[in-house]
């Protein structure tokens, strides 16, 4: 059987799924939803919800409510000081790490995908803008071909990524705009110092946005 028919478990669908529910703004941080609900939305069987939730929990994506409800967990700014240490550790590696590795091709599809993200600014589409700015900087990392790393990262944007759309809920799309144009500058250049340093202002942008959110909420 070619690897291309064979079947993705459900359990895995279900999982991918609700952590992109989670990564994309559709759960709002501290908002409790019943796990009968997940299994509506999901369109899954109880037990490979209880599964994926379990994993997501155990990532620290979800938090247990008790009455059979979950909710993602609210970034406080004591987390929020983890996660950026970790994230303005590892992911500029990331990129310098896929500096010389990346092939025209690769950086037309980079340029493609952040396309899409200037388009779902522009149209205020904000769950589309979260899965195309997500989508544009683990096409990068991937290839640095450091899948420690890479998990260390996508851990790390599940603890993060909800709160960014709390951010641009409050801000508008003034909170939105990266510097994947200045990224993809020194791909073209073959400059992998400059995409690390581009990817670091990247990151330390969104940290900033949420750490004053963070500090003007009530």
């Amino acid at each position: 059987m070619d690897v291309d028919d064979r079947k993705i478990p459900s359990h895995e669908v279900t999982y991918a799924r609700l952590r992109d529910m989670i990564l994309f703004g559709h759960l709002a941080p501290g908002a409790p939803v019943t796990i009968q609900g997940l299994i509506a939305d999901l369109g899954a069987g109880m037990t490979p919800v209880r599964e994926a939730i379990r994993r997501l929990t155990a990532e620290g994506a979800l938090l247990p409510q008790g009455n059979r409800r979950v909710a993602v967990p609210q970034l406080s700014a004591e987390m929020l000081e983890q996660v950026a240490f970790a994230r303005l550790a590892i992911e500029p590696k990331l990129a310098e790490l896929a500096g010389p590795r990346l092939t025209l091709a690769q950086i037309d599809r980079l340029d493609a995908i952040d396309a899409a993200v200037n388009r779902a600014i522009e149209g205020g589409k904000l769950p589309d803008y979260l899965a195309a700015n997500h989508a544009f900087h683990f096409a990068l990392y991937e290839v640095a071909e450091a899948p420690v790393l890479i998990d260390l990262a996508r851990s790390l944007w599940l603890r993060a990524g909800p709160s960014l759309r709390a951010v641009i809920d409050r801000y508008g799309r003034d909170a939105a705009p990266d510097l994947h144009r200045e990224a993809l500058a020194a791909m073209r250049a073959g400059d992998a110092t400059a995409l690390s340093d581009a990817i670091r202002r990247d990151i330390q942008q969104g940290i900033d946005h949420v750490r004053q959110a963070l500090s003007e909420a009530p």
